[in-house]
């Protein structure tokens, strides 16, 4: 099967949402009026990002979820995708499920596949996102500000410890059922896009949390020009984890493939913040503050801060 072939059996469908889709030298689109497009994108390569027995119907799932979170954490509503694959060969089953996993993942979140690219190279998916949200309501980095809460969506470390557990790096065995939930979280995360819309005009700044909650946050410090503060008894969790709280924070902290939402929002806003999940049907908790300075700490119930020799995934680490 060659490319074409490949493209049209697979990933050509209906462009319901679009004014042209697959099939030509370019999709043609129509942004609602009033709204600002929002655009990013996203590589997986084997071996850096997953492992190369992955479930394709898994990684198509992920190579557009962590898209999505993007757009979450940005407020916007994803409209539009384009998709780019390098593919040893042309297995025919095994982009089948991959189109499987990806497809269903849009269907859910109203998303259109209107063009990419495919050819043949060493497994690596990169995929774009178009998303939209009414002019001058986007989350942002830079706009936290001294005294804001620090929160973040959902649970964190399952990811980094079925990672661990893969490796063979923890130190205790796993039960089945933390396993099972911990794979789930790596294999097919849940991105937060009906928290990311449910909190626009609450919130001063927000990102994904992608690459690990100290890293993630530093990003909203450094461009925001302050410091931040996470209490590590308050980072929620799977029950597993959080009694192991002390021995599990790197995994909580800086472990990284959460892709839940952290953001900082006034005091004023701590009653909205949790009506806002409950409505979108995240849980929410506040972690920490936002104060003058730069750089952020993590402290432990005593206030003493604690170090874990990184803040998250650095892409150029060896891997």
């Amino acid at each position: 099967m060659n490319e074409f072939e490949l493209i049209r059996q697979y990933f050509a469908r209906p462009a319901t949402d679009a004014v042209l889709g697959v099939g030509d030298d370019a999709a043609l689109l129509r942004p609602t009026p009033g709204c600002e497009l929002h655009v990013a994108v996203d590589m997986l390569v084997e071996g850096r990002h997953f492992f190369a027995d992955v479930d394709p119907a898994d990684l198509g799932h992920k190579t557009l979820a962590v898209n999505l979170s993007d757009m979450a954490a940005m407020g916007a509503v994803p409209r539009w995708a384009l998709l780019s694959l390098a593919l040893p060969r042309a297995d025919t089953g095994w982009v089948s499920r991959l189109a499987s996993g990806l497809f269903a993942l849009a269907g859910r979140h109203g998303v259109t596949l209107v063009g990419g690219d495919t050819t043949r190279g060493p497994l690596t998916l990169s995929l774009t996102i178009l998303g939209e949200a009414p002019a001058g309501t986007a989350l942002r980095r830079d706009g936290a500000r001294e005294g804001d809460d620090i929160w973040v969506s959902g649970e964190l470390g399952l990811a980094a410890l079925a990672l661990a557990h893969r490796l063979g790096t923890l130190d205790e065995e796993l039960p089945d059922e933390v396993r099972g939930l911990a794979e789930a979280r790596m294999d097919r995360p849940e991105p937060r896009v009906a928290l990311g819309v449910a909190l626009r005009g609450l919130v001063h700044s927000a990102i994904d949390v992608s690459d690990g909650l100290l890293a993630d946050l530093s990003h909203i410090a450094a461009a925001s020009g302050v410091a931040g503060e996470v209490w590590l008894d308050a980072l929620p969790s799977h029950p597993w984890l959080e009694a192991r709280r002390a021995w599990c924070a790197a995994l909580l902290a800086a472990g990284g493939d959460d892709y839940e939402l952290c953001f900082t929002a006034p005091r004023s806003a701590r009653e909205a913040v949790l009506q806002a999940g409950a409505r979108a049907g995240c849980r929410v908790s506040r972690i920490g503050m936002i104060h003058a300075g730069q750089g952020v700490e993590l402290l432990d119930a005593h206030g003493t801060p604690c170090y874990l020799g990184r803040s998250g995934f650095d892409h150029f680490d060896t891997p």
